[in-house]
C-alpha cells in the first residue's frame, strides 16, 4: 500500500482530532490540510516508519503548533453536545488537553500517546492523569450507581468519589433506581446490567430516560451481548472486571464529552442481554 493511501485512512479520524483540539471545523481542517501538504513536501519521511499513524498525529501537532492558521477563521456552528465538549476542554491546560484528545477520543494508548508527544510513557500517564483531574474538578456532579455486588458498589463509590464527584445513592434493583433518580437527579449514571432480583438496569435506565437527560455509563461482563449493531448502542460500555484507571477514564469523557443519553434502548436489544 502507497504512504499515500496508508495515510488518507487516517484522515477522517485525524479531522476529528483537530477540530476538537481548535473548536472550529473549519480550523481544524485547514490544519489538517497544512499537515498533508507537509507530506507532499516530504513523502520520505513517512516511508520508512513504523507507526504510520504515530508519525501522522506527530506530524500535525508540530504544524500546529508552528501555523496560527485557526486565527483567520470563522468558527463553525456546532451542536450543544459539541459546545459543552469545547466549554470543558477550554478549561484543561493545553499540554494535558492534547494528551487526554489522543488518549480518550483517538483511542491511542499511553505509549503511543508518549511517542506522538515525544515524551516518556511516564510524562505522557502524568498528562493524562491531570487532564482527567480537572476535568472532574471543573465537572463536578452527583452520581447514581445501580450495582447489585456489594464489593463492586464500594470500589465504584470510592472511585467517583476521589475524583471529586459524590455518590447520591446505591441501587441493588431497578426499583430502588428509579426511586433514587426521583429524589435525587442525579448528574451521571453508572450501571450495571442484571441486578440482585433478577430486574434489568438497562429497564432501569431507560425508565429514568423517561424523565430525565443524562450520561450514563454501562458496566457489563458480556459487553457482546450489548454491541448489538442495533441503534441506539451506548455510547460509554465499561467490561467486568474493570481496571481502576478505565473506569476513571471513562467517567470523564462521559462528563467531558456532554453526551446526555435520552434514546431508550429498543426490545430487540434487550432481547440480546437476556
Amino acid at each position: 500500500m502507497s504512504v499515500s493511501k496508508a495515510i488518507s485512512a487516517h484522515v477522517p479520524y485525524l479531522r476529528r482530532f483537530s477540530r476538537a483540539l481548535t473548536g472550529t471545523q473549519a480550523g481544524g481542517d485547514a490544519y489538517v490540510l497544512a499537515t498533508l501538504e507537509a507530506v507532499v513536501a516530504e513523502p520520505g519521511a513517512f516511508a520508512d516508519t513504523a507507526d504510520l499513524r504515530v508519525a501522522l498525529y506527530r506530524l500535525f501537532l508540530k504544524v500546529w503548533e508552528s501555523m496560527p492558521v485557526n486565527d483567520y477563521v470563522e468558527p463553525a456552528v456546532s451542536s450543544a453536545d459539541e459546545q459543552g465538549a469545547q466549554r470543558n476542554l477550554e478549561a484543561i491546560p493545553l499540554q494535558p488537553r492534547v494528551a487526554f484528545l489522543l488518549s480518550s477520543l483517538e483511542g491511542f494508548d499511553t505509549a503511543e500517546v508518549a511517542r506522538v508527544l515525544e515524551c516518556s510513557a511516564e510524562e505522557a500517564a502524568d498528562l493524562v492523569d491531570r487532564a482527567g483531574k480537572e476535568i472532574s474538578r471543573q465537572i463536578r456532579t452527583d452520581v447514581l450507581i445501580i450495582e447489585d455486588e456489594p464489593l463492586i458498589a464500594i470500589d465504584i463509590q470510592m472511585l467517583v468519589e476521589e475524583l471529586g464527584h459524590r455518590v447520591v445513592a446505591i441501587a441493588r434493583t431497578r426499583d430502588e433506581a428509579v426511586k433514587a433518580a426521583k429524589s435525587s437527579t442525579p448528574g451521571l449514571i453508572l450501571a450495571d446490567i442484571q441486578l440482585a432480583d433478577g430486574s434489568s438496569g438497562l429497564d432501569a435506565v431507560n425508565q429514568i430516560l423517561n424523565d430525565f437527560s443524562m450520561p450514563v455509563i454501562f458496566i457489563t461482563a458480556y459487553p457482546e451481548r450489548f454491541l448489538t449493531g442495533t441503534p441506539p448502542e451506548p455510547a460509554f460500555l465499561i467490561t467486568k472486571p474493570f481496571g481502576v484507571d478505565s473506569l476513571k477514564a471513562v467517567i470523564s469523557q462521559a462528563l467531558f464529552f456532554d453526551r446526555r443519553s435520552h434514546r431508550k434502548i429498543p426490545p430487540e436489544a434487550r432481547a440480546a442481554l437476556v
